[in-house]
């Protein structure tokens, strides 16, 4: 879940469309209300991978936004607390902030500064940009990750800042900044897996979620990485059977399956340890079945390419392509 938080025209919906690159017309038909005045927007509307929440924008008047607040808190993974930079007042935002935190001091909070081309003097903007910063710093204790970024109307935002907001939410929510990333396609079998990604991106999701109880992740996950590769089989026209598994193993190498089975084991007696496994055990072990199941379906799509175009990849080759998606995927937890 990724919360959006701030005043009334801090461009909160404009971020959501730059991000997802959707129009204005489908983010406006696509918010549900999730409390009697906040909304959230799943993305993408077919298959669902992200939520977005928006609340109501602090300092309407008659708005009480304490129900807002501990219903999004409750249910969200990173707070983006989004401020214009020609209102550098945000002393009702910082006071949001700080009573969040207080109520859950791990949450994940990444301050996007918008309109950055309402203030076109660069000293004027850097003055904007300290005040804000600074009171979001008494809020929270610490020096918050922040983007300063320019948004249109209609939604569209500067690539610089896109590409920082990106980096900020793979780095702190994988599954969300996996899927938001700007596609590119350095070859021909990149441009075949984009096709894909977002089927990828729905398996390891699930076995985020399956992995996060003790022991049932012993069964879920295994069996929801063999149905991605069953039908990441049938995307590439090629039927997943022991014969491509088998090919596709040896391929993989040994070092890499011993680790990855050894380290699953230790997940799951972890979880069963009380307090531990409950906490930091089972969010340890969903993240990192998030992150090797990406990684699998990864090097599963480049091998099935590869051999379907008759140059099945080498081990060093698929090792590197799992490496790069595993440390793509994965968080600091994992």
């Amino acid at each position: 879940m990724v919360w959006l938080l701030g005043k009334t025209g801090a461009g909160k919906s404009s971020l959501v469309r730059a991000l997802t690159e959707q129009s204005d017309a489908e983010i406006g038909n696509g918010f549900r209300p999730c409390t009697r005045t906040a909304r959230r927007y799943d993305f993408p509307p077919e298959e669902p991978l992200v939520r977005f929440l928006d609340t109501r924008g602090l300092g309407e008047a008659g708005y009480d936004p304490s129900e807002d607040l501990e219903t999004c808190r409750q249910s969200s993974h990173v707070l983006l607390l989004v401020c214009r930079l020609d209102d550098p007042v945000q002393g009702i935002v910082a006071d949001a902030l700080a009573e969040i935190l207080h109520q859950d001091k791990k949450m994940r909070v990444i301050l996007v500064l918008t309109g950055k081309d309402l203030v076109p003097d660069p000293e004027a903007r850097a003055r904007a940009v300290g005040m804000i910063a600074k009171q979001m710093k008494r809020a929270s204790g610490d020096d918050l990750p922040s983007v300063t970024i320019a948004l249109d109307p209609d939604g569209a935002g500067d690539v610089e800042g896109l590409e920082d907001l990106r980096q900020h939410l793979l780095d702190a929510l994988p599954a969300a900044g996996l899927l938001l990333e700007k596609s590119r396609a350095s070859d021909a079998e990149a441009l075949e897996f984009l096709k894909h990604k977002r089927c990828v991106l729905s398996y390891a999701g699930v076995a985020l979620t399956s992995d996060l109880a003790p022991v049932v992740g012993m069964v879920a996950v295994p069996a929801t990485q063999l149905k991605m590769l069953h039908e990441l089989g049938l995307r590439y026209g090629v039927k997943w059977d022991r014969r491509v598994g088998k090919a596709f193993l040896s391929t993989m190498g040994l070092g890499i399956g011993a680790r990855f089975a050894a380290s699953f084991g230790v997940r799951e007696l972890a979880k069963l340890i009380p307090a531990y496994g409950q906490t930091v055990g089972a969010a340890t072990a969903g993240a990192i079945s998030f992150a090797t199941t990406y990684a699998l379906g990864r090097a599963a799509a480049y091998f099935l390419y590869r051999s379907t175009h008759g140059s099945p990849p080498s081990e060093e080759e698929l090792r590197q392509i799992y490496q790069r998606a595993f440390k793509r995927s994965s968080d600091e937890a994992a």
